[in-house]
């Protein structure tokens, strides 16, 4: 399995191989959005990120590299915007495992249970909190110092530009759902909390923070 350090491509960067057959996220989410969303969404991004350090001093660094360095810069918003959404959908898609449904363990259990009262009540505030961010954006499941948080960011935002590390991602941009949901953004995001999550991902990516 890929780390998050492993998602830090370098350049020329290459659309992350998916880790599991386009139809194996179904019936959550069909073959056809993940169709779309790979490989036109996230290949968009990728594409557009080559295009635009080509010839910079960009060239040549990892995606994240790129995202520190161009967050909150007037005139590198279009490379942050592209390099933030190749690096939050390589993580969205690692956050996801065919069939969960199941339950974390070890250390991440343990944290879940004392700083959020439960899986239940965790579980409940990543999906009213994916479903509550205004327009399009991400609900996060992170590292915020010495604590858990369950976050939202709008749009290109990722979490790690505010110090915060990620450990795992809900995609609510529309082109995430919409085949298959419509306008239905919560009835999307309770399924994935409930079915997709991929607890082993978050577990590795704790206990690097």
């Amino acid at each position: 399995m890929a780390t998050l350090a492993a998602l830090e491509t370098a350049t020329p960067h290459a659309l992350l191989r998916l880790p599991y057959p386009e139809d194996a996220l179904a019936p959550i989410i069909s073959a056809r959005t993940v169709g779309f969303h790979h490989g036109k969404h996230h290949k968009g991004y990728v594409d557009k990120v080559n295009e635009l350090v080509a010839g910079t001093e960009f060239e040549g660094q990892a995606l994240e590299r790129i995202v520190m360095a161009t967050s909150g810069k007037p005139d590198k918003t279009e490379l942050f915007n592209n390099a933030a959404q190749a690096w939050n959908h390589a993580f969205y898609w690692r956050s996801l495992k065919p069939k969960s449904g199941g339950k974390p363990g070890g250390a991440l259990a343990d944290r879940i249970e004392a700083e959020f009262g439960g899986l239940d009540a965790f579980k409940k505030k990543l999906v009213t909190t994916s479903v509550k961010q205004f327009g399009s954006g991400w609900g996060w499941l992170v590292v915020d110092g010495d604590s858990l948080k369950v976050v939202g960011t709008a749009n290109a935002e990722v979490p790690f530009t505010r110090g915060q590390t990620p450990l795992l991602t809900i995609d609510v941009w529309e082109h995430a759902y919409y085949l298959d949901y419509q306008n239905r953004r919560a009835d999307y995001a309770q399924a994935v909390v409930d079915k997709l999550l991929n607890w082993e991902f978050a577990a590795e990516n704790l206990a690097r923070s």
